[in-house]
């Protein structure tokens, strides 16, 4: 017999001649893995899905991917601190894929065509009390009211946002993009009950099945500094607050974005400082902390007028809790920063500070070295707190160190009582808010329903190594614009400015689908015993396994890690 492989050795009439799958060890298996991107962020958006959608591009479907778990795409596409992109593969080919500035984009052409959220199940029947009108308890009312149970708000702000509003500064978040998102919200039939502050959380029960708590972290944390008389000492957490309800329209401070602005940064007329009052601040104002609090005050003094803003941190720039991009746009704005310092007295004109070293651990101790600072007005940045005087009272509710104990269902101690955002540990972002706001909400639906919810198994992740980036050509981020610098020192205007469509979509497909196949072909081209079958669009492929050898290339191949090979069954 001639020395040729086993399968053409095979007669004509035997069912194996030509199939080649006998030789097999290994097989290949499609897979779906979790990109890291998915993984990172805190409001659980899948967000490799709403980014294929936006690269068709499908822009509405898209939204409505990101809407399943977060109702504030364009708010969160300015104020979260992207850790999506921290994790993002595409981060150790090039620069990672621009995530948060297609989400803005998407928010804003939401807002901009009228993008609207059908409540689309039956009413259950059943009534959910909400306390708290920040990210937090919007997300976890805008989710309830989806599950079809009747949800009211009680808030004892003026205006629904929380900390978006009150602690969050316009040229970050404009006031247009908040009242839009929330205003959608509350168009679905959530009850809002404004200038309302709950103090008997049992008797504001009555009537309710169920509670979910969020009232934010809006009191800021003191600090003992010796002072004279004259010294003038506020907190930030009071300035920030102050300019929202006294209103900058009232001072000549308008929200020059107010109509959009332009993509040259142009506001409509009147956004300017021109006619405004004296800065309450003073022309030299010392911030104290040195976390992204901390450069909000330092930045808007310098917009209210300040000539010198400086912040005054105890330890190094490594250790701030500051994000970095906080910290870089205060420096461009002028922001002076004094590492290594504390304040040990302050009077009406200046203040004195100690500097500081760090011991072994890290903890900063004095040195008994001094200097004197110019200031007409020192800025507590410390951190907040929240005001869990509502629970006084109330049966199996634990606090400690200044929030509330939950179990992983976010509820409390006291049964149908739940919690999140800012008064239970975790992160303090508006993100981390939202999510809190939908897991909570899944979870009182099946606690309403008499049931338990588990989430769904994740998948392993999808690391870098198990792709295949040779495919995947050089294409650097692209770079949101920012308003000039001139205009950000005379107005609060929006400094980052969003991308337009090309770029947005341009960043979109960058995209590497991690971990997910894309029916990209290469496993249908590749394979040398065409065992791949393709099934048609959006159903991928199927390996026929009368023919695939188990060589692997398929896997090899693949771009986005999406096959795996697995031992042969025997």
């Amino acid at each position: 017999m001639d020395d040729k492989p086993f399968a053409i050795t095979l007669g004509v009439g035997s069912s194996q001649a030509n199939k080649t799958g006998a030789w097999r060890t290994e097989r290949p298996v499609y897979v779906d893995r979790l990109p890291p991107c998915n993984n990172a962020c805190p409001a659980g958006e899948n967000i490799q899905r709403w980014l294929s959608l936006a690269e068709e591009p499908s822009y509405e479907a898209a939204w409505r991917q990101i809407m399943e778990d977060n109702p504030f795409p364009a708010i969160m596409g300015r104020v979260c601190y992207r850790p999506c992109e921290t994790a993002c593969n595409r981060g150790r080919l090039d620069e990672a894929v621009g995530v948060n500035s297609v989400e803005r984009f998407l928010g804003d052409e939401a807002i901009k065509h009228g993008w609207t959220m059908p409540v689309t199940a039956r009413p259950s029947g059943r009534r959910v009390l909400v306390i708290g009108a920040g990210p937090a308890g919007l997300s976890a009312a805008y989710q309830l009211t989806r599950l079809g149970h009747e949800v009211t708000v009680k808030d004892s702000g003026s205006a629904p946002g929380g900390m978006m509003r009150f602690g969050i500064p316009r040229y970050r978040l404009p006031r247009h993009v908040l009242d839009a998102e929330i205003g959608r919200i509350l168009s679905m039939g959530v009850r809002l009950e404004l200038d309302t502050t709950v103090t008997d959380l049992a008797e504001a029960m009555r009537g309710f099945d169920a509670a979910f708590l969020a009232v934010g972290a809006h009191i800021g944390k003191r600090a003992y500094i010796p002072a004279g008389d004259s010294a003038r000492i506020l907190d930030a957490v009071s300035v920030l607050r102050g300019l929202e309800d006294g209103g900058l329209e009232d001072r000549g401070l308008e929200d020059g974005s107010s109509e959009g602005g332009g993509p040259e940064g142009r506001a409509p007329e009147g956004g300017g400082l021109a006619g405004a009052t004296p800065p309450l601040l003073g022309r030299r104002v010392v911030v104290y902390g040195g976390g992204n609090t901390a450069m909000d005050a330092a930045r808007t003094a310098r917009r209210l007028g300040a000539s010198d803003a400086v912040v005054v941190y105890r330890r190094t720039r490594d250790r701030m809790p500051a994000h970095d991009s906080e910290v870089t746009e205060a420096a461009e704005e002028g922001v002076r920063m004094k590492w290594l310092s504390t304040i040990a007295h302050a009077d009406g004109q200046s203040i004195t500070i100690e500097r500081m070293r760090l011991d072994e651990t890290g903890f900063p101790q004095p040195t008994g070295e001094y200097e004197e600072l110019a200031a007409d007005s020192v800025v507590l940045a410390l951190g907040q707190e929240a005001d869990l005087s509502l629970l006084a009272g109330l049966p199996g509710v634990e606090a400690e160190q200044g929030v509330v104990k939950v179990g992983q269902n976010m509820m409390t101690g006291c049964p149908g009582v739940f919690a999140g955002g800012d008064m239970v540990p975790a992160e303090r972002t508006v993100t981390v808010a939202v999510g809190h706001g939908k897991k909570a909400a899944r979870h009182i639906d099946a606690w309403l329903r008499d049931g338990s919810y588990s989430p769904a198994a994740r998948h392993p992740i999808a690391d870098f190594d198990l792709l295949n980036t040779w495919y995947y050509s050089d294409a650097p981020a692209t770079v949101r614009p920012k308003l000039d610098l001139a205009r950000r020192m005379t107005t609060f205007d929006e400094v980052e400015r969003g991308l337009d469509e090309a770029t947005a979509l341009f960043e979109a497909r960058r995209c590497l689908s991690c971990g997910n196949c894309f029916e990209c072909d290469n496993c249908y081209g590749v394979c040398p015993d065409n065992a791949v079958l393709k099934l048609g669009p959006g159903l991928r492929y199927e390996i026929d396994l009368d023919f695939c050898k188990g060589c692997g290339l398929c896997v090899s191949e693949c771009p986005a890690g999406a096959i795996e090979m697995v031992p042969e069954i025997t």
